[in-house]
């Protein structure tokens, strides 16, 4: 057995979740419902324009929310990211040690410079609106990989987020290769409708070669492969990746084993902050998968990590939440 369920590469990032107005988003100018690169500057003049605004704070990113959900659920992980050696740096270095996360990271070497963070506005309709300043996060390079970790996991999950950085696009298809070399399985989650606007031929750079596993949800899938007709979308995809889950909201999940489709309903749950919800649904389904269960019980198992997240602020469960969300995994394997 390996030692990891799974290896996620990713930006690692201090995220700030403020409960905000659909008129803050306006007075802001931002554009709402996608992530968007701030330069420092941006950063700080959105950050004193929210001072006041409730608040919480955690250690994000897409490829670490994923990797703590399957952390949480009981299986070890490993997480290779770059933090500088900031007061967030030391935020985001000791969470990841409390919750039990092997990492590339080290407490007392870490260059100077200033730890990612992503601002993000949750508006009362539930959606969220990013804007991220990767700091030294966009410096990730194949530096922070660890190649004997990659040969001891089950899958390498890489977030799509990494497109947007050179050096960081290159880490992710470096990882790719290791991980395909030593017959770990890989997946990548789309992450963003910015990404695939902006960044897409670092995600085909990526899924150069092919992939065991993608992530993304329905407008970005739709938008990767420049169509609206969801068949169309479907055969589209087949040629990138073996097996996909097309998350839908409050349709629930599409998800492909290879061979046949599963229409996956959602959990019916009141929505507060859909923060987390797709990379809470990728580890809940690769936890599904590493423990042998099928495609569609991991679609469902994805769902009910998944609806449990947008029930609160911020993109982390508490321990009686993850008590909750195990109980109902397992109230469904008995059912």
């Amino acid at each position: 057995m390996k030692k990891y369920r799974i290896y996620g590469v990713g930006n690692a990032l201090v995220d700030i979740d403020f409960e905000t107005s659909m008129e803050t988003i306006q007075k802001l100018n931002i554009d709402k419902g996608v992530m968007t690169l701030v330069d420092a500057n941006k950063h700080l003049q959105l950050l004193e324009d929210l001072s006041g605004i409730k608040h919480v704070m955690a250690c994000g990113g897409s490829a670490a929310n994923t990797v703590m959900a399957v952390n949480q659920l009981g299986s070890k992980t490993f997480l290779s990211c770059k933090v500088s050696n900031d007061s967030h740096g030391n935020f985001y270095y000791e969470e990841l040690i409390r919750n039990g996360v092997h990492t590339n990271l080290e407490k007392d070497n870490r260059q100077h410079g200033t730890t990612g963070s992503c601002l993000v506005l949750v508006t009362p309709d539930a959606d969220r609106t990013m804007n991220t300043h990767l700091g030294i996060s966009e410096t990730l390079s194949h530096n922070e990989l660890r190649e004997e970790a990659i040969k001891e996991t089950e899958y390498l999950y890489v977030e799509g987020y990494l497109a947007s950085s050179p050096t960081g696009c290159e880490a992710a298809v470096i990882a790719l290769k290791h991980a395909r070399k030593n017959g770990v399985k890989t997946a990548i989650s789309l992450s963003d409708p910015n990404m695939i606007a902006y960044c897409k031929a670092g995600l085909l750079e990526m899924l150069n070669g092919g992939i065991d596993l993608l992530f993304c949800n329905e407008e970005e899938a739709k938008l990767f492969c420049q169509t609206d007709d969801m068949n169309e979308v479907c055969e589209s995809l087949k040629k990138y990746t073996r097996t996909f889950a097309i998350t839908q909201g409050a349709k629930g999940s599409l998800v492909f084993d290879g061979e046949q489709f599963f229409d996956v309903g959602a959990t019916d749950v009141p929505v507060v902050d859909t923060v987390g919800a797709g990379d809470m649904f990728a580890g809940g389904f690769i936890y599904a998968l590493t423990q042998g269960y099928g495609y569609e019980s991991a679609g469902i198992i994805g769902g009910i990590t998944a609806s449990k997240i947008v029930t609160k602020y911020g993109p982390r469960l508490n321990n009686e939440e993850i008590n909750e969300v195990k109980a109902n995994i397992e109230q469904f394997l008995e059912g």
